[in-house]
């Protein structure tokens, strides 16, 4: 199954695990690339670069399959030690990151001269043209059904998809509400070369997540997620939760008047009791609208087999009697 994507990764299927906070471990990273998608580690879950060195050990010792880092720049005053994390990167011979947040134009050079291939996260089409204009070898399209930042633009992937296969040149992959077989036919018949799993590889045997957080996503509805922080600019799609609802109360008494301050005890330094303790009310927690695609909780393999195995099946036999 071969698209630009798995041309450029060297991998075999046009799938890709998105970078999660304290999911985007060796586990799930190596399990992913192992089944032939292309596995990411996320670089701010380890505390500092020399802690991302021994993951990225713990993961080549695991698969010897392409996998990449996911590194996002964050608007912070107090940044983390990205020079140190790059350095990292380009010392281990990694040969695939996913950047987001901030332009990473800074950082492009370095990578490249390591022989880093760069895919950055954007959420519009100007995003994605000027991600393709500084040089980034391709891009991740993320419609609004995403879990995490979906941007402010609320414009979803049926729409956002054809628009970046008109205006890109570059390779890209959708993200935002894919889950299946069905998902990755119709991202690649809307112009895609592959798609970008987050929520979906949350809940799978390899996750190293807390089971509750697996049965949380299982359990929700397409109508479970919220919208958190639109005031501040920072919108981010959460899996509801008393600790949600305690936000968006918050945020409509506030209004105009409200500060990050105001929401921080559900939103700060909440992940480690979600994701490792599952405290899974704790606070506010990225997850997609895919939540109500997904009703199980397989191995990675499992999971991409049946990906392939019902988009052949859809092309092959559904689509190819319709013409």
């Amino acid at each position: 199954m071969q698209t630009r994507i798995t041309q450029l990764f060297g991998i075999q299927f046009p799938i890709v695990q998105g970078g999660m906070h304290f999911v985007g471990k060796a586990e799930l990273a190596a399990a992913v690339s192992e089944a032939g998608g292309l596995g990411i580690l996320t670089a701010l879950t380890q505390r500092t670069p020399a802690d991302l060195a021994a993951e990225i050990d713990r993961c080549r010792a695991m698969t010897d399959k392409p996998f990449g880092v996911n590194l996002t720049f964050l608007p912070v005053v107090n940044a983390p030690d990205y020079p140190g994390y790059l350095r990292v990167i380009c010392e281990k011979g990694i040969p695939v990151v996913e950047t987001a947040g901030n332009n990473p134009v800074e950082h492009l050079p370095a990578l490249k001269a390591a022989g880093v291939k760069v895919i950055h996260k954007c959420t519009s089409i100007r995003h994605a043209l000027k991600a393709q204009d500084i040089g980034c070898d391709a891009v991740s399209v993320d419609g609004f059904e995403c879990g995490g930042h979906p941007g402010e633009d609320d414009v979803p992937g049926l729409i956002l998809l054809p628009l970046a296969a008109k205006a890109l040149s570059v390779p890209f992959i959708a993200s935002g509400g894919m889950a299946d077989g069905k998902s990755l036919v119709a991202a690649l018949a809307l112009g895609a070369d592959g798609i970008n799993l987050g929520t979906r590889f949350v809940a799978t045997q390899e996750a190293p997540v807390h089971e509750r957080v697996k049965q949380a996503i299982v359990a929700a509805g397409e109508r479970d997620t919220r919208l958190i922080m639109r005031p501040l600019r920072n919108t981010e799609r959460v899996l509801r939760n008393p600790a949600v609802d305690q936000i968006i109360d918050t945020e409509r008494a506030l209004g105009d008047r409200i500060r990050f301050e105001d929401i921080a005890e559900q939103v700060a330094g909440v992940y480690y009791r979600i994701m490792v303790d599952g405290d899974v009310d704790a606070g506010a927690w990225s997850c997609g609208m895919v939540a109500g695609l997904i009703d199980d909780v397989p191995t990675v393999r499992e999971l991409i087999d049946r990906i392939v195995a019902e988009a052949k099946s859809i092309t092959k036999e559904r689509l190819a009697s319709l013409f």
